[in-house]
């Protein structure tokens, strides 16, 4: 029994030497910011979202629903557990990029937070220079 549990704490030190290198291949420093999202706007191009920057101020960035997309790959929407009602905004970086962004959000979209984009109103300043993704915080 002692040789049992002597060879398990051998396997559990030294077992993430043995693996590594596998892992190693991609060496990539991937981090991630999150912020409060304060609405969440539907409009035709996709979500307008408005969110917490600071203290007192907000920021406002598109998402389009092609990034929601098996083939955009690079967003996705996870709808939040019951009792959780606020929703936040999660934008992943890998190497400083932008890599992709996940929304929290509330699953009824009749929550405050929930709002659609009024007729005419032009948002599209908002899905311009998407590639970098850039928010403000």
């Amino acid at each position: 029994m002692k040789k049992l549990i002597a060879a398990f704490i051998f396997m559990v030190i030294f077992s993430p030497v043995l693996v590594s290198p596998v892992f190693a291949q991609d060496s990539g420093e991937m981090y991630y910011h999150n912020v409060t999202i304060e609405k969440i706007y539907l409009s035709g191009q996709g979500y307008v979202v408005q969110y917490r920057k600071g203290v007192n101020n907000l920021g406002t960035i598109g998402i389009p629903y092609e990034w929601f997309t098996a083939a955009g790959g690079k967003a996705e929407v996870l709808k939040l557990p019951p009792g959780l009602d606020w929703p936040s905004m999660s934008v992943f970086y890998k190497n400083g990029e932008f890599n992709y962004v996940r929304l929290y959000v509330h699953r009824s979209k009749a929550h405050w937070s929930w709002a659609v984009v009024p007729l005419g109103a032009d948002v599209s300043k908002h899905f311009e220079n998407l590639d970098d993704f850039k928010i403000d915080y």
